[in-house]
């Protein structure tokens, strides 16, 4: 029987599993579950690594705050080592990180800034420029992941050394990704030593600058992509990339995509970058002409990007799933009725339901039907000033209470007209013919615009 152990110990050596149903070429393709660390990502690793050799150093004492700049699971594995070791924490982080990354951070008692993810390196609202004037104002410790050798450093004492021995120290390549680059710097320091024909190879998100700097030793502007957790638009001064000359470019959608595939394929529950990461080893593996043993992360776990990657509605929104296109007003909603998207209250429900449905789904309205045929509309508006004088009138049924003075726009009409219900403030229920379709929301018109702009610059 094993002994019971205290959770620091938990993190690292954790297992290697080998792709079985996913199209590796000629080559053997190996996943190391990082998700798998007591904090759920590799991050953790590194969180420990800073803040015990700061312990050790003389530069942290427990009860002190710690603050740092982070895309979410270095700060998650901040908080774990933080609340078992008794330090307070800031964490700084770009607007565009999942809310489940930062749900889970302020559960933990962390104190979480979010911060522009528009800006670049050198922007006082950048948010490593952010973490680093705060901890100099206030006298915090600033980590500093990216320029901390203590984060590449627990990647050349541990991961590292435990992919060689799972490998039976036969390793031809390793695709990791690049964030703060204490995966493939430490990568580099080891290998340089036990196995220098070792290939890394780096699986870069569109947009980030560092598959031009591998490839051309220089790079330009930075894009924008919505992967999480990897990419750069500066290089981190602990990066080590000696070791790298594999670099590989990869697309939100194709990230996204490859993510969902392993769930399908291999029913391992991946973040996106691990998306990223996968999608670049499956490329190197197929481009291959002999045999080779690769291995690759699973980063961190899928559970924080439910409302994200794993979200249809979102995936169409951004348009990495393609949405049926008709031609019409229908092309701009995101819920369709017939498709069972729409969240709608029965004849039959009360105001309570009808309440707890919009709690639940987090909306202000919702269409209240008879069968397939649409009644009403009510909204938070409607229940609020029912119930305000009287809190029994939960009970009673919504359809008692709904607007009945629908304001109905056809799927053949055009945009202009619909945008004049939106100046007169009204909710635009749309039908094709007799049949109802969904509500057309100015948030959809919002997306629909912004898709459109997206694809005239790709196309230009």
């Amino acid at each position: 029987m094993n002994k019971p152990q205290d959770l620091i110990s938990l993190i690292g050596n954790t297992p290697l599993v080998k792709v079985e149903n996913m199209d590796t070429g000629n080559c053997e393709l190996y996943l190391k579950l990082e998700d798998q660390n007591p904090g759920g990502s590799i991050k953790d690793r590194i969180a420990l690594s800073m803040i015990e050799n700061a312990e050790k150093e003389g530069k942290i004492k427990s009860g002190d705050t710690l603050i740092e700049a982070t895309a979410g699971n270095t700060g998650l594995g901040l908080a774990l080592i933080s609340v078992l070791k008794g330090y307070k924490l800031i964490l700084v982080m770009p607007d565009k990180m999942s809310k489940e990354k930062i749900a889970h951070l302020k559960a933990m008692g962390v104190q979480v800034l979010l911060t522009r993810s528009d800006v670049g390196k050198g922007h006082p609202e950048y948010y490593q420029d952010m973490a680093k004037a705060l901890a100099e104002e206030k006298g915090y410790y600033y980590i500093d992941q990216f320029s901390n050798p203590h984060n590449s450093l627990a990647h050349e004492l541990t991961t590292g050394p435990e992919i060689y021995a799972q490998m039976d120290q036969n390793v031809d390549a390793v695709v990791a990704g690049v964030g703060s680059s204490g995966t493939i710097s430490g990568m580099a320091a080891y290998f340089k030593k036990v196995s220098p024909q070792t290939d890394l190879v780096l699986a870069d998100p569109e947009g980030s600058i560092l598959k031009d700097y591998i490839d051309k030793g220089e790079f330009g502007e930075a894009g924008s992509w919505y992967v999480e957790g990897i990419g750069e638009d500066f290089i981190p001064e602990i990066a080590d990339f000696s070791q790298t000359k594999t670099a590989y470019t990869i697309t939100d959608k194709e990230s996204f995509s490859t993510a969902r595939e392993l769930l399908m394929k291999e029913g391992l529950l991946a973040g996106s970058s691990s998306g990223t990461l996968i999608a670049a080893a499956l490329k190197y593996c197929q481009e291959q002409t002999e045999p080779k043993r690769v291995v690759t992360f699973v980063c961190d776990s899928g559970n924080k990007y439910f409302s994200k990657l794993f979200n249809d509605h979102w995936m169409k929104e951004k348009g990495f799933i393609e949405k049926e296109v008709y031609g019409d007003l229908r092309d701009l909603i995101s819920n369709h009725y017939d498709k069972g998207e729409v969240v709608t209250a029965s004849i039959e429900d009360t105001l309570l339901d009808t309440y707890k449905k919009m709690k639940m789904y987090d909306i202000s309205q919702l269409p209240i039907m008879d069968g397939d045929e649409i009644l009403g509309i009510i909204d938070e508006s409607d229940i609020l000033f029912t119930v305000y004088e009287d809190e029994s009138a939960f009970d009673r049924f919504a359809a008692e209470c709904m607007t009945s003075n629908l304001v109905v726009i056809q799927a053949s009409d055009s945009i202009d007209r619909l945008m004049e219900i939106f100046r007169d403030g009204m909710v635009a229920i749309l039908m094709n013919e007799d049949q109802f379709v969904g509500l057309i929301t100015k948030i959809d018109v919002l997306n629909h615009l912004r898709q459109q702009t997206a694809n005239d610059k790709g196309k230009g």
